[in-house]
């Protein structure tokens, strides 16, 4: 997972130290840092008109700074919304490396950790969930492996616990596979429906979710007809 994330990284890097040359001078002063404005005005844009409706002027319109300034940092949009899920997604693993480490070697505690991870990310990174799941598919093959190297890294994640939750009894499921898919994509689902606004709060959606990936897995008592 590190890995990945390393390679992106040094893409970028690459990217923006050639882009930083074309531009000649550093970058103008835009809102805030130079990073964090582009990346909040990237969001924005993004979500709002998709990867291929929005342009590399608008999100250094929205940034307020110059396309060269822009430039300095990212050689351009494919470049800019690499890093973007990038970024969302180092966030989701330091997350889930804190959680499991709490977690230790019990099964259902490391599927519960991994649940409320997954679905407190997609409460709090609504966009990049979305951006993930509807615009990565447009993306060059070399922005959109790494990350679908990282999405694989997570399932791997939900099957190690599962698997050793079916090998200690802990879990009982006939078929792990399937429920595993199931757990993962109704966590996933949630960056599509919930309205942080309404009576649901992000801690009992997270306990509930916890209960229904126990039930589909066969851990604890069977519910009562």
């Amino acid at each position: 997972m590190d890995t990945t994330s390393g390679k992106a990284a040094d893409k970028s890097g690459k990217a923006a130290g050639k882009s930083g040359k074309a531009a000649g001078n550093g970058p103008s002063s835009p809102r805030g840092n130079g990073r964090d404005a582009i990346m909040d005005a990237a969001r924005d844009v993004f979500a709002e008109r998709g990867y291929f409706g929005a342009s590399i002027r608008d999100i250094a319109k929205r940034a307020d700074m110059s396309l060269s300034a822009l430039y300095y940092y990212y050689s351009g949009k494919a470049e800019l919304f690499h890093a973007l899920i990038e970024d969302s997604l180092d966030d989701y693993f330091r997350h889930c490396e804190k959680e499991l480490t709490q977690a230790g070697d019990d099964p259902a505690a490391r599927l519960a950790a991994l649940v409320r991870v997954t679905v407190d990310y997609r409460v709090r990174r609504r966009v990049e969930s979305l951006l993930t799941l509807q615009e990565l598919r447009y993306l060059e093959p070399e922005y959109r492996n790494p990350i679908i190297e990282r999405r694989h890294a997570v399932s791997g994640l939900f099957q190690k616990a599962i698997d050793d939750g079916i090998a200690g009894g802990v879990f009982r499921t006939p078929h792990p596979d399937d429920a595993r898919r199931a757990v993962m994509a109704m966590c996933n689902a949630v960056a599509q429906w919930y309205d942080p606004s309404g009576d649901l709060g992000t801690t009992e959606l997270c306990d509930r979710y916890v209960r229904l990936a126990f039930a589909m897995l066969g851990h604890g008592e069977a519910p009562s007809r």
